[in-house]
């Protein structure tokens, strides 16, 4: 599962019974173990070195602890690093290259190691987390939304439309979707649906709460996967992409490549929401009056706050224009030096933004054991002979049925991140091996599905947990409203998005 402020909200108050539950038998420390030993206990199958299914056999123990999350999820990847690097003369290298004269398994293995910490993609995600704080610090993002729910929060549908919209002009700038939504977006809307004495976990719920946090929690999927920076996910997935399958995209691919999907979704879903979930109050003069005392109360836009909206804005342009004379990462690494020498942030605001650092290392970890399934064989392995396998089938169907099996298998993950380790990899070496398959545009179908799939469950995504837990959504509707709109999004990328792609080449 993702850290507190990548995919998931704060986490629940124990109750007793789980407290109790807590001092029992440790299977969920146990059972990655147990996973990793009971696959290095088997013969590799024919065609894959031994030390490549024992490198994998550590992979799918730090997957299984990924999913259950013994320890916070930038410790296990630490732990499946560290554990390769001390075996690495069994599970790295291969026998010629440990047979070669000169060659020093000790600090290739270390060199293997770090390399995480060395990836532009990992240092991108740390700056853009940067961002979001710079947000926070500086009251701008609070800001937008009290001023759109002020001007747009007459009636219910303008109010939905209100909702989405603060989350998309705050998604290209927060890869933290929990943040974004759940940190700035949920802290106004909770105080909306009182006005209206609409109460949690109440049959009044359906008045306008139910209608906005639905709304809310729909809208921040769909931003998630219409930017390369909404969600720290996607980044690691674009690093995987041109590891495992060498197709690079950049920031302005997959905003190309996602635009007409997601700004149709934008454009329809509070009207969506509106049908498929009514609220029961339809308008009134509350929700904005109550805004506009927010806002005063926030006073005159600050001189911190306009220095922010400068730097985002430049960072923007920079990433959509400045690609062919300035890397990305430059771009954004630049922008916090200006922040802190702008004051927009302190330094110690920096070191104390424990969430951009934990992800720094539970990225660069997952990075370097992701790509050590290329160095020992195993993609190519597994993408021969899966291939070989759909010889009978046609590329497109091929292509639409694995991208089906990769959405909808996130039912079994509580962690985008955690699903992007698992199954990504897996899925683009499946891709490889389908020959006519046109692996660009199975890769970006599958990388522009990471966001939306977050609508499926309670749990998918990190703000999930947020609105699931408001009390305004009951438990029969979110997994109801979450299939229903977990299949329009699906269906929405593949009738808008497969041929967009085709086009756009």
């Amino acid at each position: 599962m993702a850290n507190a402020l990548t995919e998931r909200g704060a986490a629940a108050p124990r109750t007793p019974t789980a407290q109790k539950a807590g001092h029992g038998f440790p299977w969920k420390a146990l059972l990655p173990v147990i996973v990793a030993g009971a696959i290095a206990l088997f013969p590799p199958p024919e065609g894959l070195a031994q030390h490549a299914w024992y490198f994998f056999a550590i992979f799918a123990g730090v997957i299984v602890g990924l999913m259950l999350e013994p320890l916070p999820g930038a410790a296990i990847g630490l732990i499946g690093v560290v554990l390769v690097t001390v075996l690495s003369p069994y599970v790295l290298f291969s026998p010629a290259e440990l047979a070669k004269a000169g060659f020093k398994p000790a600090n290739a293995s270390l060199t293997w190691a770090l390399s995480g910490f060395s990836n532009t993609t990992v240092w991108l995600i740390f700056a853009a987390f940067m961002f979001a704080l710079g947000y926070e610090k500086s009251g701008l993002g609070r800001r937008i939304a009290l001023l759109l729910v002020k001007a747009m929060g007459k009636r219910t549908l303008t109010l939905g439309y209100a909702v989405t919209i603060a989350d998309l002009l705050l998604a290209p700038f927060t890869p933290s979707n929990t943040a974004r939504s759940g940190g700035t977006v949920y802290p106004v809307i909770r105080n909306l649906p009182a006005l209206y004495d609409s109460k949690p976990n109440d049959p009044s719920s359906r008045k306008i709460g139910g209608y906005l946090m639905w709304t809310a929690i729909a809208a921040t999927t769909i931003t998630s996967s219409m930017f390369v920076t909404g969600m720290a996910p996607n980044l690691l997935a674009v690093e995987m992409a041109i590891k495992t399958a060498n197709v690079a995209i950049s920031w302005t691919d997959w905003f190309i490549a996602f635009a007409p999907v997601g700004i149709l979704l934008l454009l329809v879903l509070p009207l969506l929401v509106y049908y498929l979930y009514p609220p029961e109050v339809k308008s009134g003069e509350e929700v904005p009056k109550w805004a506009g005392a927010e806002l005063g109360k926030l006073g005159a836009l600050t001189l911190r706050e306009i220095k922010l909206a400068v730097l985002v804005l430049m960072a923007l342009t920079l990433w959509i224009f400045g690609g062919a004379v300035i890397n990305a990462t430059t771009v954004a690494m630049a922008v916090i030096v200006l922040m802190v020498v702008l004051k927009v942030v302190s330094w110690d605001d920096i070191l104390a933004n424990k969430a951009a650092w934990n992800t720094l290392v539970w990225f660069a970890t997952l990075v370097a054991l992701a790509d050590g399934l290329n160095k020992v064989g195993f993609v190519k392995w597994f993408a021969d002979a899966v291939g070989a396998q759909m010889g009978g089938y046609s590329p497109t169907m091929v292509m639409l049925l694995l991208l089906a099996v990769f959405f909808f298998t996130h039912y079994l993950f509580a962690s985008i991140t955690a699903h992007v380790t698992a199954m990504l990899p897996v899925m683009l070496a499946v891709g490889m091996g389908v020959p006519g398959l046109d692996l660009r545009t199975f890769t970006l179908l599958l990388v522009l599905s990471l966001g939306i799939m977050g609508i499926l469950t309670p749990y998918a995504t990190g703000p999930s947990p947020v609105y699931y837990g408001s009390g305004y959504i009951p438990a029969k509707d979110y997994w109801r409203l979450g299939v229903i709109f977990g299949v329009i999004f699906f269906v929405a990328l593949v009738v808008i998005g497969v041929p967009w792609l085709a086009t756009i080449g």
